[in-house]
């Protein structure tokens, strides 16, 4: 305690910094309770982090980590990372930061970073710290290694923006439910077709309100998975052009 007190020389954060520095190193040590005077010592005349938890420092570190993952620097996205885990950062906030990178910048380039990056989180979980650390720095490599695309992202965000513009347009009638007979009078579910019963287990038909009828929010990439994804929708367009123009049968 005199120690801590000698180090923080009045000033009540630098004294919680201090003793939440000694605590870590003292649990990833396994050193036993109570620590002595000489591990104490040894820890502050260690340099600690420049890191405020609750101000501007805090939000400067998370742009760092986030933009070094985005821009595919795997030593800067480790080292954020590890700057942020030794200032005592909650490793369970720097696990949501890392699902949300997987969702918003690599997305379905490579669909498997949201798992990786949520496995991380439960890895964290049920190891605790040092050892769950471990599983973050592998979501963060793995994220910062992978195909990048915001595509989903822009087009959630175009397609929010539709949603708030039409608030109110109407389900087209061939897309409704009708579960009670008056209802298939009034013509909900009329004229629908069951996708599974045509080949391919495609048939061209429309989803959209009237009012938003040839909208295109999602543009995929060449990256990656997203690749695939782009394939496939150029291949149903392909379809509908050709069942369009009276060249493919039921």
């Amino acid at each position: 305690m005199e120690a801590l007190v000698a180090h923080a020389q009045g000033d009540a954060r630098r004294a919680l910094n201090a003793l939440e520095a000694v605590l870590k190193h003292i649990h990833a040590s396994r050193i036993p309770h109570p620590a002595s005077r000489e591990v104490v010592i040894s820890v502050l005349e260690k340099p600690l982090p420049k890191y405020d938890k609750a101000g501007e420092e805090h939000f400067n570190l998370v742009s760092a980590l986030h933009k070094a993952v985005r821009g595919s620097d795997v030593e800067g996205s480790l080292y954020w990372l590890a700057r942020m885990l030794a200032g005592g950062e909650d490793p369970l906030y720097l696990a949501r930061r890392l699902v949300r990178m997987a969702a918003e910048d690599v997305g379905l380039a490579d669909p498997r970073a949201l798992t990786v990056a949520l496995a991380a989180k439960d890895a964290y979980h049920f190891l605790g710290s040092p050892e769950g650390e471990l599983a973050l720095a592998e979501a963060t490599v793995y994220l910062a290694t992978a195909p990048k695309s915001n595509r989903v992202y822009e087009a959630f965000g175009r397609a929010t923006d539709a949603a708030a513009e039409h608030p109110t347009a109407p389900v087209p009638l061939h897309i409704r439910n009708a579960p009670t007979k008056l209802m298939e009078e009034l013509g909900y579910g009329a004229g629908y077709k069951y996708a599974h019963a045509y080949a391919d287990a495609y048939v061209p038909q429309d989803y959209l309100p009237e009012a938003l009828r040839g909208a295109k929010w999602y543009e995929p990439t060449d990256f990656g998975y997203e690749k695939t994804v782009k394939e496939r929708m150029e291949w149903w367009q392909k379809l509908k052009r050709d069942a369009g123009s009276g060249m493919r049968e039921a």
